[in-house]
């Protein structure tokens, strides 16, 4: 007892030299564990810079990991109803062989087409300028101006600067941009179609290996969940090119009836147009209408009045209809959802900003809710 009070003893004198130690570093004003505190938060802002660093040197892996991702949910309830019916790595088989069908149609189909009413379009570029220039609707715009201001003069000069190959490769940025741009495009397409097949041939695995990282005991429910989600996802982007194709096709078959310059070409664009929520149809409808202005002004009017009644029917027909079995998002959200997606993510953005507000809706009605539910109030009642 003797020999452990002793000890004792000496460890508190050990010790007394160290408190007055630290007292006097905190009158001194000095801390350790202060010190401590701002080493590590240095170096977690640190770290967050880095991280921040490499996820902006990897944003477009990103966005085309996302993007074929996101097709590859699109085109999972494809392979989802032809395994009902076949073995399921031949329906995996059979899409991954339509979509690069499709994929290689389309550079045969259109290209060749493109270029040759492109060049059509080239040849007949003079005589389209004369007669809009000399055409009734250009002078009555001039006789409304009162003369001050020379229409004709103004598209004459916008038609030149235009036309010259210098001026076109200078707003590009320089030749090198230029074809730097459409290598970069071409390349873009090609990685996303790659990984767009790989995902979809192991998007079951993917999964498993997803849920494997969720407890035991909330696995069930958490792969339930994701399967809806994944579900929505896959409907929206089919129901998305459901209306695409419509447009396309009904503008492709309109305006080659009233005569337009580049049906096909401009089927392509209401086409692309059609993929992007709310702005997209107005926008690729403006561009076919003042295409359209190049061969006549009554050409261009019929357009326009074809477009402003199809995006009518679009609007309260085919799109409620569509999107409604697709996912159920409220209209107010989809507007919301849609323009703070644009405004985060541009195209990219406002085309996955639909998915996410039902992905977002899902989850709080299948975890939010019924966790609320669940719950009693601090008395017991």
């Amino acid at each position: 007892m003797r020999k452990r009070k002793q000890t004792a003893e000496i460890n508190k004198a050990d010790l007394k030299p160290d408190v007055a130690v630290q007292r006097g570093a905190g009158a001194a004003g000095f801390s350790i564990a202060a010190f401590r505190i701002g080493l590590v938060g240095g170096l977690g802002v640190i770290t967050a810079l880095v991280i921040g660093g490499i996820l902006g040197q990897l944003g477009t892996v990103l966005i085309y990991i996302g993007l074929a991702l996101f097709l590859a949910l699109g085109l999972d309830p494809l392979v989802t109803w032809l395994e009902k019916r076949i073995a399921r790595g031949v329906a995996i088989a059979l899409v991954v062989f339509a979509v690069l069908g499709v994929f290689v149609g389309l550079l045969f189909a259109v290209i060749p087409v493109l270029i040759e009413q492109g060049t059509n379009l080239v040849e007949d570029f003079p005589r389209l300028q004369r007669e809009v220039q000399a055409s009734n609707f250009i002078q009555d715009l001039e006789s409304a101006f009162g003369g001050a201001v020379s229409i004709a003069d103004a598209i004459s000069g916008a038609i030149e600067f235009i036309s010259d190959p210098q001026n076109l490769v200078a707003i590009g940025g320089g030749l090198a941009a230029v074809g730097a741009g459409v290598a970069s495009g071409v390349t873009g397409a090609t990685i996303v179609l790659i990984l767009t097949l790989y995902f979809l041939a192991s998007l079951r695995s993917m999964k498993g290996a997803a849920y494997r990282f969720v407890p035991q005991y909330r696995r069930i429910g958490f792969a339930t969940i994701t399967e809806e989600i994944t579900g929505a996802v896959g409907r929206y982007v089919v129901g998305q090119v459901s209306l695409a194709l419509c447009n396309g096709i009904l503008s492709l078959i309109f305006l080659s009836i009233i005569g337009a310059p580049l049906p096909f070409l401009l089927a392509m664009i209401a086409f692309l147009g059609s993929l992007i929520p709310l702005v997209g149809t107005l926008t690729a409808s403006i561009i076919n209408t003042l295409i359209c202005l190049f061969v006549s002004p009554t050409t261009a009017l019929f357009a326009g009045v074809y477009y402003l009644i199809y995006m009518q029917i679009e609007a309260y027909v085919l799109s409620p209809r569509i999107m409604n079995r697709a996912v159920a998002v409220p209209g107010a959200i989809v507007v919301i959802a849609a323009v703070a997606g644009g405004a985060i993510g541009g195209v990219l953005g406002a085309l996955v900003a639909i998915p996410v507000a039902a992905s977002a809706i899902i989850i709080v009605q299948k975890v939010v809710f019924p966790l609320q539910d669940s719950k009693t109030s601090p008395s017991g009642v």
